[in-house]
């Protein structure tokens, strides 16, 4: 999860996806894990976890540690020491509270926060609703859907004027046509 400026009660309990088990490590009950934060180790900051197994049963974890290995993220959880117990967790997902994630910085948002946010052009033409966004290496870019999908470039303030969280709604200057 990349923070991107505001956070609001409206999103204050939905799940953040923060990364998933991915397999064990060694023979202790290590357990591999795949984060999405950035960096990965700051995945361990947010907890308590709300892991969904691939049945779709949820529990809560608080106490998780972990290390980077350079190559792996290894973590290990509170009563788990055993391999076997490790890998029928493999694919669990690790989520947490939005309410857990701290403020944004000024001037930064976390991407989950924009999702559902109407957009419009600077001339007030409806574009859609943010799916989503994802980063390029260059710059992030905003997915919009409405009568078809258009990817905004995420760069303020050349395409991306205004973000009205109180209004839910994402101005842009961009040609509806493209």
């Amino acid at each position: 999860m990349r923070p991107f400026t505001h956070m609001t009660n409206k999103n204050s309990e939905r799940r953040i996806l923060l990364g998933r088990v991915v397999g064990a490590f060694g023979v202790r009950g290590e357990i591999k894990l795949e984060s999405w934060t950035e960096p990965r180790s700051a995945i361990f900051k947010y907890q308590p976890w709300i892991l969904r197994s691939p049945a779709g049963v949820e529990t809560e974890l608080s106490g998780a540690r972990g290390r980077d290995t350079g190559k792996h993220l290894i973590a290990t959880f509170p009563g788990v020491d055993d391999r076997d117990v490790v890998e029928a967790m493999r694919g669990t997902e690790i989520s947490v509270a939005r309410s857990a994630l701290p403020p944004p910085r000024p001037d930064e948002f976390y991407w989950v926060d924009l999702e559902g946010m109407d957009v419009f052009t600077t001339t007030g033409i409806a574009l859609g609703t943010v799916s989503h966004l994802f980063s390029t290496g260059a710059n992030d870019v905003l997915v919009v859907r409405g009568d078809r999908e258009r990817m905004i470039p995420w760069v303020r303030p050349d395409f991306v004027v205004d973000v009205d969280f109180d209004a839910s709604r994402i101005t842009v200057d961009w040609d509806p046509e493209f």
